[in-house]
Order: structure tokens, then C-alpha cells, then sequence
């Protein structure tokens, strides 16, 4: 049974998601053989201020500012 699990940064409509489960299903089921029924998808949203590379936040990259910024 295949498991896919995908990590994203919130913001997607339930269309967008409800899509990306179903692409994602769809494409494991072509490469590996695997019955649909079969196959998991879990989608994990991540808040954009929990998310960081290289020592920045998604939210920081997208305008927010540093909440340590006047501390």
C-alpha cells in the first residue's frame, strides 16, 4: 500500500488540495502498479511562520516582518 505524505506551507484552496490528491494517486498508480484503492495521500498544511530556509520564513519572504524585530 502505497503512503505519500506532502508538506506544504498553508494557503491552498480545498480545490487545489482535493487536485493534488488526486494527481498525486493517479501518477503513484501508473508507476508502481498499485491499485487506487490502495494508495494514501496525507497532505500536511504548515503555518507560513513555521516554515524557514535559510534563517527565513516563508511569511518573512513574503513581506511579514521578523517578529524579533524590536525585542
Amino acid at each position: 500500500m502505497p503512503l505519500i505524505e506532502v508538506t506544504l506551507a498553508e494557503g491552498r484552496t480545498p480545490v487545489q488540495i482535493r487536485t493534488l490528491i488526486s494527481a498525486l494517486t493517479h501518477a503513484a498508480a501508473e508507476a508502481v502498479d498499485a491499485p487506487v484503492d490502495s494508495i494514501r495521500v496525507v497532505i500536511r498544511e504548515v503555518p507560513p511562520t513555521h516554515w524557514g530556509a535559510g534563517d527565513v520564513t516563508i511569511a518573512e519572504r513574503r513581506g511579514a516582518p521578523d517578529p524579533r524585530a524590536g525585542t
